[in-house]
């Protein structure tokens, strides 16, 4: 493969958990292409299964969607260099009122790479135990607990469609056979 090789990188708008580029991009055919770049700080998520097996899902709103969606667990790194596991713990307790010192790295996941460099460390949290829900001052979801086979039933009908969830509940599923 021949080299593509970026000229420049310009910051257009400086959010707090993402940044968007204009990348000026050398092409081998010798063309300079303008391509958009989204860089953000990273994520965790974590699919946390209960004693009877059912998995704590999240239901809320997402405005880019414009409607409610289940998902797993998930949030933003504090900062880049957070461990992915301290982000997966810290999600589980805050959006579902569970904690466990049992969590294990089920996959990782970039979810847009195309022009995105989120990149998500997703965890299984077994052994729940019980906590407190310490949700942000913007945030407002309620906690379902599902079957794995309904889950995967739901992705199959297209009514699941986030990428981190699907890639981790089918993951969990190949893995654990469930």
């Amino acid at each position: 493969m021949e080299e593509i090789k970026r000229i420049k990188r310009e910051l257009k708008y400086h959010g707090a958990i993402l940044d968007v580029y204009k990348d000026y991009m050398q092409i081998p055919n010798g063309h300079v292409a303008e391509w958009d770049f989204i860089g953000h700080k990273g994520a965790a998520a974590v699919v946390p299964v209960r004693e009877d097996g059912r998995i704590l899902m999240v239901r809320q709103y997402r405005n880019a969607l414009e409607r409610y969606t289940l998902e797993i667990p998930a949030g933003a790194v504090n900062y880049v260099e957070e461990p992915k596991i301290e982000c997966a713990a810290r999600e589980l307790e805050e959006e579902t009122g569970y904690r466990s010192e049992d969590l294990e790295l089920l996959i990782n996941v970039n979810t847009t790479v195309a022009f995105c460099n989120e990149f998500i460390g997703i965890y299984v949290a077994k052994n729940l135990i019980p906590s407190r829900q310490h949700l942000d001052e913007d945030e407002y979801l309620n906690v379902e607990a599902w079957e794995l086979n309904d889950l995967i039933d739901m992705i199959l009908r297209q009514e699941i469609t986030d990428s981190k969830t699907m890639a981790a509940l089918m993951a969990y599923k190949i893995k654990y056979g469930k």
